[in-house]
């Protein structure tokens, strides 16, 4: 049984026009991808493969969302710092700021969803539900299969209808 996933706590968001939130997503499958500016594997991969989840699926079916989630380092790591970041890497999807816990260096999206570090990706599907939180280097392969089989899944609600050449969601 999967639950459903947290509302990410957030202290600001980059590029785009209003606050997101997991709840008004439903319906997609979102992808987020929790990083540091100062994490190598981030910069190597997670933040490649986020990109790459975004240019290979319709945002209409995937919704994409970095997470910077800064649990050291963090007077290097300024909401600045990041904007700066977020354009010269040219990353064009949101990017929520993890709102800082007021008891401790561990944000609070962080440990809501227990993460155990950076580069972490989350999978959320259609319903709402986290189906996958990996910490460390995701496959692409496998990330993208998951994807395709959460995109099957009809979204809760959803009536299925096949006719002799196709079947669609409803």
């Amino acid at each position: 049984m999967h639950t459903i996933a947290p509302e990410l706590q957030v202290a600001a968001w980059l590029n785009t026009a209003q606050p997101l939130s997991l709840r008004q997503l439903r319906g997609k499958v979102v992808a987020v991808h929790a990083f540091q500016m100062l994490c190598p594997g981030c910069v190597s991969h997670g933040i490649p493969q986020a990109k790459t989840i975004r240019s290979n699926f319709d945002e209409q079916d995937v919704a994409v969302i970095g997470l910077h989630s800064v649990f050291e380092h963090h007077d290097a790591m300024t909401a600045k710092a990041l904007e700066a970041f977020v354009h010269e890497y040219r990353i064009q999807f949101p990017v929520a700021i993890d709102r800082p816990s007021p008891r401790g260096a561990v944000p609070m999206t962080m440990a809501q969803y227990q993460l155990r570090g950076t580069p972490t990706l989350l999978v959320i599907d259609r319903q709402g539900r986290l189906r996958l939180n990996h910490f460390g280097r995701a496959d692409d392969m496998q990330v993208g299969a998951l994807i395709g089989q959460l995109l099957a899944e009809a979204p809760s609600g959803a009536e299925v209808h096949c006719d002799d050449t196709a079947c669609s969601i409803r």
